[in-house]
């Protein structure tokens, strides 16, 4: 879809009529997203505020279906309460999808500049609680049908897309490194097996990080949740409390654990010892997943940004793994130990 064809077909949808949207009057800006494959543009016309358009990859079968998770998965986010962009129209077609512009401020440029200040800490402590809130009540009437992926996460995805994803694209792909596969991948079978064991019937957005964030009038918003989909309490928490582009210090992801589990006792009762249990082995495999994605990103899509999170990603999980809970997962801990002794030697 070109300029002009993308700009008639969103005045079409917002039903704006073409004399007052056209390529005269319609302002687009080209917007680079992270990892992503799908294209982003800022629509500006006279008179309106800016308008998000995302359109998946040409002739892209999964991209449409991609579309299809983020409309359904974000309307019900909206009508449920949670902070997410307005989404203002879709067209099944193409995969366009048109919402709200959130500016360009996330938390991951707040945490940057002001990393230890009280603003900062009052953004995420407005984080974790509206997570809470949000885990379990987008459960309800949640469709798996929405999923562009998996209808939910369970042990097969984290063999797959997450320890299975850092052996291949870290370990071998990016650091070819000589391991014994069979043990680790016994390992990591077995912490599927206990992370699995965590009750998987809560929203999941699986990719809740600071720059998935947005800052607006003093708000936290959330996006890229096209992802979501069932999944148990602890992983989205892991995934903001151990984000390598915010490398936040212990007492705060201490004190930001409290403030949730607070948050969460006003949704539900959840024993809070299970869940610090539960969160062990889901950070666990968070880290692995992150670490894949890095890798992948890095080397094979050629994204240097994400060749620097490497070391730090590493370094908590090496933490992880050296806590007296997870003393069953000696060869992988000595993997962890060889990936970070090969990226220095590239240093």
């Amino acid at each position: 879809m070109n300029t002009a064809a993308l700009i008639k077909v969103a005045g079409q949808l917002l039903g704006e009529p073409e004399k007052f949207w056209n390529e005269a009057t319609v302002q687009v800006a080209v917007l680079v997203p992270d990892g992503s494959s799908r294209r982003f543009f800022q629509l500006r016309a006279p008179g309106r505020e800016a308008v998000i358009a995302i359109l998946p990859p040409e002739n892209d079968a999964p991209g449409l279906v991609e579309a299809n998770a983020f409309y359904h998965i974000g309307r019900h986010l909206q009508q449920g309460g949670a902070p997410v962009p307005a989404i203002h129209a879709f067209d099944a077609v193409s995969g366009l999808v048109l919402c709200e512009d959130l500016g360009d401020q996330r938390l991951y440029e707040q945490v940057v500049a002001s990393p230890g200040s009280a603003p900062t800490l009052g953004l995420y402590e407005q984080t974790v609680r509206v997570l809470a809130r949000m885990q379990v009540r987008a459960a309800e009437g949640f469709d798996p049908a929405w999923c562009w992926d998996t209808p939910r996460y369970d042990r097969t995805l984290m063999r797959e897309r997450e320890s299975g994803y850092f052996l291949r694209a870290c370990c071998v792909d990016l650091l070819g490194l000589d391991f014994d596969h069979q043990l680790v991948a016994s390992e990591c079978a077995q912490l599927a097996d206990a992370a699995a064991q965590a009750p998987a019937d809560f929203f999941l957005h699986r990719d809740f990080q600071c720059r998935n964030l947005m800052v607006r009038d003093q708000a936290v918003r959330f996006i890229d949740f096209q992802g979501g989909r069932l999944g148990p309490l602890a992983y989205d928490l892991a995934s903001l409390l151990l984000d390598p582009y915010a490398a936040l210090p212990p007492a705060m992801q201490d004190h930001l654990t409290a403030v949730y589990l607070e948050a969460l006792q006003q949704e539900i009762p959840y024993d809070p010892d299970q869940f610090r249990r539960e969160y062990l082995f889901l950070a666990l495999q968070r880290n692995l997943q992150i670490l894949g994605a890095f890798a992948f990103l890095s080397g094979v899509r050629q994204k240097p940004f994400f060749a620097q999170f490497l070391r730090p990603a590493l370094s908590t999980l090496s933490g992880l793994l050296a806590k007296p809970e997870a003393a069953g997962y000696a060869a992988l801990s000595h993997l962890t130990a060889q990936c970070r002794q090969e990226l220095e030697k590239r240093s």
